[in-house]
């Protein structure tokens, strides 16, 4: 009864895939949660839906008109009579609040039902909360008297209507008895409990591992009949196309294969970029992109004596990443400097001054040879070797890169100086601009400590700006999912939190007038960073014309570093960005992006400008910040990729934006560079989630009974499962060591021999079970429960 004492449908409960009932004391919908049936309510359930009526793609468009077909067939399965007729029907047509199931009525003698699958969907008036098309509608009337649970098994034939398979059973079903057996199928997953006062998380732990075997036993039998029932003509055909690490067996076959894949969808990859998540995008990649270039550049101008330094990484980072991201095949990649490269950089210097060789003019020689390299590998289709790159690898390298964002931040922070300021007057500064100099003054002044404003607190606002960077920074990203402010707000500021936090740490450091802070370092113009050592264009004889004839023919021995350096790289780099789970669209493609990267590379040695490959966590950050989460989440459900936006502007602007740094370099020169620090660790730091290696490496700390409910804790022994994480590790520090020591130059080819070491070592350890369950890519990314679900505002028909 509504308050005008009528009747009416009213709804008490709704499946958005997870249940939801109605709080009566508050008439509030509850928290969503997994259905829990009674048995007995299933088994009545399909004792009615086996007499009831079922009628199957029904012909109607209104409610009246199902309805008269309803009690028709009802009259017709005995189970109202005649007379109910108008009883029943005007009960059918009362007004409805929302969704309606579960009725008793006193003028029927025993219960009533009816099944409907209409044969198109429609929108039926006033029935649905939401205007969503209806094809199914289940009917249950009968008198208070029956002993059974009417609203039970509602609700057991609501939450059937929300299992995948049953649902595909009762689209496709062709009678009655196909129903039945649907019912079958799913009590032959379901689990009773007998009465027991046992409980507790374990209970809940052994019946969900015993549920999931029989999730796995049914999956198991329903591949077995397709594959019986569905004949070979009528699987889709393979296009060439689809798989960019197939070979064609032809010469530069992958390479045309990437362009024609790629290069149809190029319109829509500038149309696709009209959305304001891009400009968020650009805006915190250009600092995650230009933060790197002007560190690097500064490590790169330590270690090569001044002759790469700031300037010309910033102009390398631009110049190739125009190119690049107006000519590559995933235009999601950012491609910049590294730290194996700057290993290699390094090496490559020591060894040309101890054998007094122009470092640049043997660059000059790699470039060449780089360019011969790459030509060859893509010729002959080379990038198919990614297929042998697997997540054993992929992992060590990601865990590494992250490593060495978090190890430089920290390295930085410790070897900040106390400079700058204005010192105080002894008064012996003033004699001595006032009176001849002579070496015995000059000498006496300068044992005279000099004090500097603002000293004793410089470190510690450094580790202010950095910190706080990185903190306002990381939970900006966590208020994005929080309960505050409603969700387009949120997500905005979620979005350009990086910008927020790099905006609030520079107007604290201006602030602060009396400490001083090192600002970031940008050349003025265009010019190389040690004009007095080199120019432009490099010679490749050398600047006297004398280079060595027999280091123009081995600098294939470093060029072959170089390139596997990229190679691996960019390609892993690649695999990461392309996960299936992301859900990109228009593909990638390795030949193509590999021609372009180490082919320009090679001709930048021409200028002295450094070698560049697709930076890991610039490009992760990049792909995660450009990724939309779908909005109309069901309640209680995982948040799901709806897109990630596809395009080359972002990419574009940002490389530009790095490029045209140097023309605002007085702008830029007011951030703190501990503001970057703070970038470099949340770079770091973000990029470690989603890596399986970090979340074993956790549970090496965790006792057993609170490991999370993942496949590779199920299915692998513990030890088992430590053991894989411990020579991952192993691996880990062996690719760190190298790169530590003089023997860097190796590092390339030990990270290589982490493939040979999947492949030929882990079996001979491992079973076949246990090495799926640890190096396979998990089915689903993982991301934060809460993303994307008070968006959630209608029913999302399947």
């Amino acid at each position: 009864m509504d308050k005008n004492q009528e009747l009416q449908w009213r709804e008490t409960a709704r499946w958005i895939k997870f249940e939801e009932d109605v709080e009566e004391e508050t008439d509030r919908w509850g928290k969503p949660h997994v259905a829990s049936l009674s048995f007995r309510s299933l088994l009545e359930l399909r004792k009615t839906i086996s007499h009831g009526a079922v009628l199957l793609d029904l012909n109607q468009h209104t409610l009246p008109g199902i309805a008269h077909q309803v009690v028709e067939q009802m009259i017709i399965s005995d189970q109202i009579k005649v007379e109910d007729r108008a009883n029943v029907l005007r009960a059918l047509l009362l007004k409805h609040r929302y969704l309606f199931l579960s009725c008793t009525v006193a003028f029927l003698e025993q219960p009533s039902m009816a099944f409907v699958r209409l044969q198109e969907a429609v929108l039926l008036e006033s029935v649905l909360e939401v205007p969503v098309p209806v094809r199914f509608l289940f009917l249950l009337m009968g008198p208070p008297i029956a002993n059974i649970d009417y609203h039970q098994i509602g609700r057991s034939i609501s939450t059937l209507m929300s299992d995948k398979h049953f649902h595909e059973a009762a689209y496709m079903a062709d009678e009655r008895q196909d129903l039945l057996n649907a019912i079958n199928s799913f009590l032959d997953c379901s689990i009773v409990l007998p009465p027991s006062e046992v409980g507790g998380e374990e209970l809940l732990r052994s019946v969900a591992r015993f549920q999931r075997e029989m999730l796995h036993k049914r999956e198991e039998q329903q591949g077995k009949k397709l594959k019986v029932k569905e004949p070979k003509t009528l699987q889709a055909p393979f296009k060439p196309g689809d798989d960019p690490l197939r070979r064609s067996g032809h010469l530069f076959g992958g390479l045309i294969s990437d362009a024609a894949r790629r290069y149809p969808k190029y319109a829509s990859d500038f149309r696709d970029a009209l959305n304001p998540q891009c400009m968020a995008a650009i805006i915190f990649i250009y600092f995650a992109a230009l933060s790197p270039a002007v560190t690097f550049g500064g490590l790169l101008g330590e270690k090569t004596g001044g002759l790469i330094g700031v300037s010309e990484l910033i102009i390398a980072t631009a110049m190739q990443g125009v190119i690049f991201s107006l000519l590559g095949a995933q235009p999601l990649l950012v491609v910049g400097f590294s730290g194996p490269l700057l290993v290699f950089e390094e090496a490559f210097y020591s060894f040309c001054n101890a054998n007094h060789i122009e470092y640049l003019t043997g660059r000059v020689w790699i470039g060449f040879w780089l360019v011969l390299i790459v030509v060859i590998i893509v010729a002959f289709e080379g990038s198919f070797l990614v297929r042998f790159v697997t997540r054993f690898t992929q992992e060590i390298f990601s865990f590494l890169i992250s490593l060495i964002f978090i190890y430089e931040t920290f390295s930085k922070l410790g070897k900040v100086r106390f400079r700058g300021g204005a010192p105080f007057n002894t008064g012996l500064e003033l004699i001595g601009l006032a009176c001849p100099l002579d070496y015995k003054f000059i000498a006496f002044i300068a044992s005279i400590p000099l004090h500097v404003v603002g000293e004793p607190n410089t470190a510690l606002l450094t580790l202010v700006l950095m910190s706080g960077t990185f903190f306002i920074a990381f939970y900006l990203r966590k208020f994005k999912n929080s309960s505050f402010f409603p969700g387009k707000l949120r997500r905005m500021i979620g979005d350009f939190g990086v910008p927020i936090a790099i905006l609030i740490m520079v107007l604290v450091d201006y602030s602060i007038k009396d400490t001083y802070t090192q600002k970031l370092s940008v050349p003025t113009g265009f010019s190389v960073t040690s004009p007095e050592k080199r120019q432009w264009l490099i010679p490749p004889l050398g600047s006297d014309g004398q280079f060595p004839v027999w280091m123009m023919a081995t600098s294939i021995l470093p060029a072959l570093l170089v390139f596997i350096l990229i190679f691996m790289e960019t390609q892993i780099t690649t695999l990461i960005v392309s996960k299936k789970e992301r859900m990109l669209l228009k593909g990638s493609g390795f030949h193509l992006d590999l021609l372009i990267i180490v082919a320009i590379g090679g001709v930048s040695a021409l200028f002295g400008l450094p070698w560049l490959a697709a930076a890991t966590v610039r490009s992760v950050t990049h792909a995660n910040a450009l990724t939309v989460m779908s909005k109309a989440v069901a309640p209680g459900d995982k948040p799901r990729i709806h897109e990630v936006k596809e395009q080359r502007v972002t990419g574009f602007l940002v490389a530009l934006f790095v490029g045209l740094s140097i023309v605002i370099g007085d702008l830029l020169r007011q951030i703190p560079i501990a503001v970057l620090f703070g970038i470099f660790l949340y770079m770091g730091v973000m990029s470690l989630n989603g890596i399986q290696l970090t979340e074993r490496m956790l549970l090496l700390l965790m006792p057993p009974k609170y490991h999370p409910d993942h496949t590779y804790v199920r299915k692998v022994r513990t030890l088992r499962m430590h053991l894989f994480t411990g020579i991952q590790l192993v691996c880990l520090a062996a690719l760190w060591t190298v790169m530590s020591t003089v023997a860097s130059l190796a590092f390339p080819f030990v990270l290589i021999l982490t493939v040979p070491i999947k492949w030929f070592l882990l079996p001979r350890i491992f079973t076949t079970r246990e090495m799926q369950c640890l190096d396979a890519d998990d089915a689903e990314p993982k991301f934060d429960e809460r993303e994307g679900q008070d968006e959630y505002t209608e029913m999302v028909p399947t």
